[in-house]
């Protein structure tokens, strides 16, 4: 790296400006490169600069040349430039205004920080990221930050439909799922925050439910946001009319999980004349054991059989085994049986005076604990209680386990039974989705937020930043692919995050001259921002 130096003799009043350029040789050849530019300098303050720049500062004593203001840039930088690849900024707002750059700065500064949204304003001498987005280098107001929530949450649906045009056509594949997010403290008022099913397992927490549509590769497209005590499946007939009235899709095949896709809610989907894949639930499995139109012989681990509705030939049932599921639900299964086992051995040889009444009231607490007792047949006689396992109850329950059917009523010319298992399996990316939304990457909790239309602002800005991660993560997928395994492992994306915020913009102060520079990548963060596609 040198400073090329030039005067521009071309004005009134001739002025120099520097140019750091590097050298290369290209296929033999030898090639040059620009860096940067600098201006504003004399020439003779200029012609310091490159002595600095070749040699250091030779003969100065320490307080002749300082670095000072040093601040992260290179993660900024590129996350910045990865959505203006995107197109983010104009999806925000066509214009450039102010809440737009405070927008991209909190959607930047969630894949790159986290954490608060005044804890980012916070932040402000110690990364570019403000002033990158053009918001100077002074502390930024966290009211602005407030108002851009705002309205970046009235922009909601217009930025979901031009992802949706983008990403969603006619015919494809669409995922959908809920979680829930749960909250601290007290929200008085709030029409969001209820108590509700904690996917989570936080119990006494209240919580909100969330909603995240994806194309059939996981790409965010839409996210919604719902009370905390909502039922999953209910939240579908929003996405039906989302999908044909605003987006004006009529032939979208719907993937769901066994919760969400109930038989009343597929009823919906066909009137909609939308095509699905989901799942069966284990009752739903027994009953088509119970009427004879699967038998357990057909399911086999590493051929899917193709059974047919007798009810409706347009419905096909996909039935798989899972080998390893098998064995755990096995192994799950008769340590239960031991243990309601052993309580009714204890009931049953116990001294203590019981009523017949109190007698089976134990025995259903120990069942209810356990919940096997469908296995077990009971009875209290002459004030003792007598017990059997049901063992052709058990082997029937066995011949199961491991096996799932997926059923789906497109046709076959759109998914063969391949096509189809793999896009209900599908659906773990919208868990990975919210994986990384929650707790791995994007941190949507813990939220600070009190007013309801502040939070469904925060969800819809790390859903935008979590689609903006999801790209680069595409770009970095072949780093992944040959990275090693276990304790060989070297790169995660919170590791390349720390790699590229290793390269940092500072102010060189040399004998009264100030210049700001940004630190070379080295190799290895060379090699990250060309898989990202970023000039550095």
């Amino acid at each position: 790296m040198f400073l090329e130096i030039h005067t521009d003799r071309r004005r009134k009043n001739a002025y120099s400006y520097g140019l750091f350029r590097e050298t290369f040789r290209e296929n033999g050849q030898v090639r040059h490169r620009t860096r940067g530019r600098v201006t504003g300098l004399s020439h003779e303050q200029l012609l310091g600069l490159r002595d600095f720049v070749r040699s250091g500062c030779p003969g100065c004593g320490e307080a002749a040349c300082e670095v000072s203001d040093s601040r992260e840039w290179g993660a900024s930088h590129a996350v910045l430039a990865a959505a203006k690849a995107l197109g983010l900024p104009k999806l925000l707002y066509s214009r450039w205004e102010p809440w737009v750059r405070y927008a991209l700065g909190m959607i930047v500064g969630r894949v790159v920080y986290q954490g608060s949204k005044l804890a980012l304003t916070n932040l402000w001498k110690d990364t570019a990221l403000w002033s990158l987005c053009g918001l100077g280098e002074d502390r930024p107001e966290v009211d602005e930050c407030y108002e851009a929530m705002d309205r970046l949450l009235e922009r909601q649906p217009a930025i979901q439909e031009a992802l949706a045009k983008r990403h969603l056509k006619n015919g494809c594949l669409v995922l959908y799922d809920v979680t829930s997010s749960y909250f601290e403290g007290e929200y008085q008022g709030s029409e969001l925050v209820e108590f509700g099913y904690n996917r989570d397992g936080k119990k006494g927490h209240r919580q909100m439910v969330i909603g995240l549509m994806t194309d059939g590769r996981g790409c965010p497209v839409g996210v919604s946001v719902y009370r905390g005590n909502t039922a999953d499946q209910t939240t579908l007939a929003d996405r039906v009319e989302e999908l044909k009235e605003t987006y004006d899709l009529a032939e979208v095949i719907l993937a769901g999980d066994r919760g969400m896709l109930t038989t009343a809610r597929l009823s919906e989907l066909s009137e909609a004349g939308m095509r699905s894949v989901t799942a069966l639930t284990h009752p739903q499995m027994q009953k088509l054991v119970g009427r004879k139109v699967i038998d357990a012989s057909l399911f086999d681990e590493h051929h899917i059989a193709e059974i047919m509705e007798p009810d409706d030939p347009s419905v096909r049932y996909l039935l798989c085994r899972n080998p390893l599921t098998a064995e755990k639900e096995r192994k799950t299964r008769q340590a239960l049986i031991t243990k309601t086992r052993e309580t009714l051995e204890t009931l049953a040889h116990s001294h203590k005076k019981r009523t017949p009444e109190q007698l089976g009231a134990a025995v259903g607490v120990a069942l209810a604990k356990w919940k096997v007792g469908k296995f077990f047949d009971w009875r209290v006689s002459d004030g003792k209680l007598e017990w059997d396992l049901d063992e052709s109850g058990v082997q029937q329950e066995e011949s199961l386990d491991g096996c799932y059917i997926v059923r789906t009523d497109a046709p076959t010319t759109v998914f063969d039974k391949n096509q189809a298992v793999s896009a209900y399996r599908q659906l773990a990316l919208v868990d990975r989705g919210f994986r990384q939304l929650k707790t791995v990457a994007l941190e949507i909790r813990p939220t600070y937020h009190q007013l309801d239309q502040r939070i469904e602002a925060h969800v819809f800005l790390c859903m935008l930043a979590y689609y903006l991660q999801w790209h680069m993560q595409q770009k970095l997928a072949p780093l992944l692919a040959a990275d090693g395994v276990g304790a060989d492992r070297r790169w995660t994306w919170a590791g390349v995050l720390e790699r590229l915020k290793g390269i940092r913009r500072q102010t060189v102060t040399m004998n009264g001259t100030a210049v700001t520079l940004t630190s070379r990548p080295d190799d290895e963060q060379q090699e990250l921002l060309k898989l990202l596609e970023v000039v550095p």
